[in-house]
């Protein structure tokens, strides 16, 4: 089956889906949603970005694997090297490309040098807009400055050396959770009240199970209303927490899998 990943070339959910998926056809769309509902038609597995240690969790995907019946199964983990590409010195530039979340993961560097960031799309998309201004930078990967012909004029400028993202593949039915290293869920209370929260993390911390991340986003429902994607270690009695969680609230279980190795 097609390996659907967030496209245009050289980004760098290409890179690795390409590192990952050597032997299968890649196929690049332009958005997160556009991948996931072809991954929930049968089409396409999705190799996607889910959160980043610098900027948290991608807003597309959790959107997505809250409203969409796609399952988690597999993921992995890419270290990001951000770049700032211009063909002038820092000091002529008058405007520099990012993707947002580029940015937010560079925003060190970027607000010393005081030039105006526009956004993009992707940052194949900023050296395209790079290449069309003159005095112009953008913050790219090495692989993308090499594919656009960009010269690189500061290296590693995200604000953190352990910048990485963590992506999942998509299908959309789940796997079978036996030997898999991990499982997601997202738990939807059934009401607002006091203790809830610890009730939910009590589930967990009486079968002593390991929460791996947890995260809140809002509901849609109203300001004030969350929903919960919890990531727990596949320990004895994880099937027992998802019964009690049950009991009070609503629980889709998101796949349960290992990691993704390089081929």
């Amino acid at each position: 089956m097609k390996v659907a990943a967030l496209g245009p070339e050289g980004t760098f959910s290409h890179e690795l889906a390409e590192a990952l998926f050597s032997d299968q056809v890649i196929e690049l769309l332009p958005t997160i949603r556009s991948i996931c509902t072809r991954v929930e038609r049968g089409e396409v597995l999705g190799l996607v970005p889910i959160e980043n240690s610098e900027a948290g969790g991608v807003g597309p995907t959790l959107d997505a694997l809250q409203s969409m019946r796609i399952a988690i199964v597999g993921e992995a983990y890419l270290p990001v090297r951000h770049h700032l590409a211009a063909f002038d010195p820092a000091d002529a530039l008058e405007v520099i490309f990012a993707h947002p979340q580029t940015h937010e993961q560079c925003s060190d560097v970027l607000e010393r040098l005081g030039v105006p960031v526009e956004h993009t799309s992707s940052n194949a998309a900023s050296a395209v807009e790079m290449r069309n201004r003159q005095h112009a930078g953008a913050v790219v990967s090495e692989g993308i400055a090499a594919r656009y012909g960009l010269p690189i004029l500061l290296r590693r400028i995200e604000n953190s050396p352990s910048n990485t993202t963590r992506f999942v593949l998509l299908r959309n039915l789940p796997e079978c959770p036996d030997c898999q290293l991990k499982c997601s869920i997202l738990v939807d209370p059934a009401s607002d009240r006091a203790g809830l929260l610890y009730e939910l993390l009590g589930a967990f911390a009486r079968r002593a199970i390991n929460l791996t991340r947890i995260e809140s986003r809002p509901s849609k429902r109203g300001m004030g209303s969350y929903v919960f994607f919890i990531d727990f270690a596949t320990q004895p009695g994880w099937q027992d927490v998802i019964a009690d969680l049950r009991a009070f609230s609503s629980v889709k279980e998101l796949g349960c899998y290992g990691r993704l190795e390089v081929r």
